[in-house]
């Protein structure tokens, strides 16, 4: 298995391959997806290893697989489009475009603060099931009346489903056409693009596509996470326990993902190449979709922080979130500073790096246990290596997280 490695590498690229292989051989993957777009080219698209451990099927060039809160990245970029035809502001209260947001104490909410994760919405008090996800009148209802668990802008708190059907009501209610998130993004910038990356999963997709997630032993968890972090989600009812309700959404179905259903958060299914196309994009300048340059600079600005940094309240460590994505830190420097996107649990990543002109994604189904995956680390390092750009050295940091002079950063 090790060896069944398809797909292409640029000359120059050799060290991509490479450590994509090893991966394999090193008994770390059981199936995965690469690609790489460097200057709006395609320079590397891999795959290889197995897509369906309980029936031994090879993972193929058109395999598509759920990547969790990597699809936060791909929502964001949808929500940028939006904002660069101009359907809302970024410093404008979320009410000026939803009035009954402004419920319990939320008519100052900014748009930036909510896709920053700002707003202190990191939860929902009613129930979330699949009848009332496929109802956006229903689901518009609960958000509106949710209570914020702080002031805005006073503390950051991983949105971790909730952002998601935030951004989405937000588009619905500046769209002209009202679409969903998972529609806009399907027709304004996936069909455009050519991404087979969907955010609602539609039933022509057979399961014979789909790549079903094997999770790795909790055995191991303690010391591969941040011990904050771990303590927090083993604690029943912790906050960042409380913010992920929903993401068992995507796979609660008799096929391997769910149909029509949009988690925008955390349900993205798709390839990465697709992934890496539409970061590419990005880090281009965006000419197929024509985005403003306003746009894009906003994109790649620095973080701004909450009044109290950003150490996450669910989270339990330092991450800064930027317009629906996350950027790079001193814990994960995925890229120059202007870089941005989203890591997802269980190890795959996608972003964009306009300064190295870089589009990159990595999909994998064996779920690893770490808030940096060793793998797409090993990757990315490649990636970088290859194009003679220096990958940013990282703080160094103890076992457990934390570093001299003050906490960690790392992406969710």
């Amino acid at each position: 298995m090790s060896n069944d490695i398809s797909g292409f590498s640029r000359s120059g690229f050799e060290p991509v391959r490479n450590a994509f292989l090893r991966n394999f051989k090193d008994g770390k993957e059981l199936g995965a997806a690469l690609c790489v777009y460097h200057r709006g080219e395609k320079v590397v698209d891999l795959w290889g290893g197995i897509r369906n451990a309980s029936t031994g099927e090879r993972w193929e060039e058109d395999t598509m697989v759920l990547v969790y809160s990597t699809t936060k990245g791909l929502a964001g970029l949808a929500m940028a489009l939006a904002h660069s035809r101009g359907l809302y502001a970024y410093d404008e209260p979320v009410s000026t475009y939803w009035p009954e947001f402004a419920q319990q104490g939320k008519g100052r909410i900014t748009v930036r603060q909510l896709l920053a994760h700002q707003a202190g919405l990191f939860e929902l008090d009613a129930p979330l099931d699949a009848s009332i996800v496929a109802d956006p009148d229903r689901l518009a209802i609960l958000l509106a009346r949710q209570k914020p668990a702080w002031p805005a802008g006073q503390r950051q708190a991983y949105h971790g489903i909730t952002l998601g059907f935030y951004e989405s009501e937000v588009l619905r209610r500046t769209d002209p056409k009202h679409r969903t998130l998972g529609v806009y993004f399907q027709e304004e910038l996936a069909d455009p693009l050519g991404l087979d990356f969907y955010i609602r999963l539609p039933e022509t997709i057979p399961d014979r596509r789909l790549a079903p997630l094997r999770r790795g032993s909790m055995l191991r968890a303690p010391f591969t996470l941040p011990l904050p972090f771990f303590l927090a989600v083993m604690t029943p009812r912790s906050r960042v326990r409380r913010c992920l309700l929903g993401s068992e959404l995507p796979e609660k179905t008799d096929h391997i993902y769910a149909r029509n259903l949009e988690v925008p958060a955390g349900g993205g299914v798709g390839t990465a190449r697709a992934a890496a196309r539409a970061y590419s994009e990005f880090a281009t300048r965006g000419k197929t979709l024509g985005l403003r340059e306003e746009t894009l600079l906003e994109l790649m600005a620095p973080p701004r922080p909450p009044a109290h940094g950003f150490r996450d309240a669910c989270l339990k460590v330092e991450v800064p979130f930027s317009l629906g994505f996350a950027k790079p830190s001193a814990r994960n420097p995925f890229g120059h500073p202007t870089s941005f996107g989203c890591p997802g649990t269980g190890g795959s990543f996608a972003f964009a790096d306009p300064h190295a002109q870089l589009g990159y994604a990595y999909f994998p189904n064996q779920m690893g246990m770490h808030l940096e995956d060793p793998r797409e680390l090993a990757l990315r390092t490649a990636v970088y290596r290859s194009i003679g750009e220096p990958l940013p050295a990282k703080v160094r940091t103890s076992p457990r997280g934390t570093r001299a002079g003050g906490p960690v950063t790392t992406p969710s």
